[in-house]
C-alpha cells in the first residue's frame, strides 16, 4: 500500500530534496520548520486556487502546482531532516500529522467552497477518510499507511487540473466528488491491508 499511486514517487523526490536536507543539518535547523513551509504551501496553493475561480486562466495553474511542490516539499523534508539529525520525536509525529492536514484541508476548504453544496460536503470528508484509516490502524498498533489510489499528491495534482480547466468549464464539483470517491476507496484499502497486517502481527 505504501508504494502505491503517486506516493511512490516520494522516496525520489526526497532524494531531489537532498541539498535542502544537508543544508539543514548543517545548520542545525528545525524539521518542524519544513512542517511550518509546508502549511504555508497549502495556503498560498489555496490561494492560488480561489483566484483561478475568480478570474478563470489556465495560467493560474502554474502558481498553484509551484504551491502544492512547496508544500509536498515540506511534509517531506520534516520527517527527512528528522532522520537525517537524529532529533526524531513522538511530538514531531505529531506536529507532522497536524501541519499535513492543516495545508491539505485549506485547499480542500477551497475547492469545496466553489463546489458548493453536497458535492463540497463530499469532498471534505473523502479528504479527511485515508488519513483517518492510517491513524486508526496506527494508535491500535498497526502500521501507518500511505499511498492508495487517492492520498495527498494526488489531491495536490487534482486541484492543479481544477486551476488549469476551470477557464473552460466548472470543475469544482467535479474534483470533489472524483476526491470524495477516490478518497472512501483509499481508505477502505488501507483498512484491509491495516487489518491483515494487525491479524499477522497477533
Amino acid at each position: 500500500m505504501s508504494g502505491t499511486g503517486l506516493y511512490a514517487a516520494k522516496a525520489w523526490y526526497t532524494a531531489r530534496l537532498g541539498v535542502f536536507i544537508r543544508w539543514a543539518v548543517g545548520r542545525n535547523v528545525s524539521p518542524d520548520v519544513f512542517t511550518a513551509v509546508g502549511v504555508i504551501g497549502g495556503v498560498v496553493a489555496a490561494g492560488f486556487l480561489a483566484l483561478s475561480a475568480e478570474h478563470p486562466n489556465p495560467l493560474w495553474a502554474l502558481p498553484v502546482l509551484a504551491a502544492q511542490a512547496l508544500r509536498l516539499a515540506g511534509a517531506n523534508l520534516d520527517g527527512a531532516v528528522a532522520r537525517a539529525r537524529g532529533v526524531s520525536r513522538p511530538w514531531g509525529f505529531v506536529l507532522n500529522e497536524i501541519g499535513d492536514r492543516a495545508g491539505d484541508l485549506v485547499v480542500i476548504v477551497v475547492l469545496a467552497h466553489y463546489a458548493g453544496g453536497w458535492w463540497g460536503l463530499i469532498g471534505l470528508a473523502g479528504s479527511t477518510l485515508p488519513t483517518f484509516a492510517s491513524l486508526s490502524l496506527a494508535g491500535a498498533g498497526g502500521p501507518r499507511l500511505n499511498g492508495g489510489p487517492l492520498g495527498k499528491t494526488e489531491r495536490c495534482l487534482i486541484t492543479v487540473l481544477v486551476a488549469l480547466t476551470a477557464t473552460w468549464w466548472e470543475p469544482w464539483a467535479a474534483a470533489c466528488a472524483l476526491i470524495g470517491v477516490g478518497g472512501l476507496i483509499t481508505a477502505v484499502l488501507r483498512f484491509r491491508t491495516g487489518h491483515a497486517a494487525l491479524r499477522a502481527a497477533a
